[in-house]
């Protein structure tokens, strides 16, 4: 008959045994095993890279990848609000020039920023630039920023997004063969932005540009008004809208001979933003 000392014992060396068993099978299921790494087998429910008497494919198992080190689908690019203005402190601001190309209207203002050393942003119309091919490479040559304006000027706020891609994909699609360059900024016509448009936009890797100086030039105002307007809002940081298309802009452009002197004189400095 076993002493109270020997069942003790005998009860010490079977828990023992019992741990090391344990230990042995939980390193033995952390052993991934071949072809466990891409997750292949795993993620389509079958037997790649199993070993035998593994557990049914109902049934995690023990050396499946973690969730979290898995690849997911693939991010949606960051939907971002318009930009109204730059991150400057100085008087450095940005011209933007909307609607066109014209061939009549462009040409001037193209002649006018060349005399003053501004690089300015065009934001072109799709329609527009596949008529006048030579004048949106030309913009291109003198150095502007080429960005897309839609391929038809429509109020995107009522359209549905496959239409919204195709007005912004044809534009893009069509400067970028006309250029060699991929338009970078978006602008919604009117400045009429949905969100429908800014997700399409961030999608084709356009970001959406907005303004804070908008003189109404489009209204033909008289030169001396949109000058006006434009000389009295104008601060560091500020974007300027102006047009070289729907119409006659002979005040627009007689107005950019007047406030471009007066501003660079009073010591502003002109972006294209990147």
């Amino acid at each position: 008959m076993l002493s109270h000392h020997q069942i003790i014992s005998r009860r010490l060396l079977l828990s023992v045994a019992g741990l090391g068993l344990l230990s042995a099978t939980a390193c033995q299921s952390s052993v991934p095993s071949p072809g466990d790494g891409a997750g292949a087998g795993a993620a389509k429910g079958g037997s790649a890279g199993a070993t035998p008497g593994a557990a049914p494919a109902s049934t995690p198992a023990v050396n499946a990848p973690s969730p979290l080190l898995s690849p997911g689908p693939p991010q949606p690019r960051r939907v971002t609000n318009p930009l109204f203005s730059l991150a400057a402190d100085d008087k450095l601001v940005a011209l933007t020039i909307d609607d066109g190309p014209d061939p009549a209207n462009t040409p001037e203002v193209l002649s006018i920023l060349q005399n003053y050393g501004i690089r300015a942003t065009f934001f072109l119309i799709g329609e527009n630039a596949a008529r006048q091919a030579g004048l949106v490479k030309e913009i291109a040559a003198h150095g502007h920023h080429i960005a897309n304006h839609t391929w038809s000027h429509p109020d995107l706020r009522g359209l549905a997004e496959s239409k919204v891609r195709d007005e912004l994909q044809r534009t893009s699609d069509l400067l970028h063969d006309t250029t060699g360059r991929t338009p970078t900024w978006f602008r919604a016509p009117g400045g009429d932005w949905s969100d429908v448009s800014l997700q399409v936009s961030a999608a084709l890797g356009m970001r959406p540009m907005g303004w804070s100086v908008d003189p109404q030039d489009w209204a033909r105002p008289g030169t001396s008004k949109i000058t006006t307007r434009v000389l009295q809002a104008i601060g560091p940081g500020s974007i300027v809208l102006n047009h070289d298309g729907g119409g006659d802009r002979s005040q627009t452009i007689a107005a950019l001979r007047s406030y471009l002197p007066v501003l660079i004189d009073e010591g502003y400095r002109f972006t294209a933003p990147q």
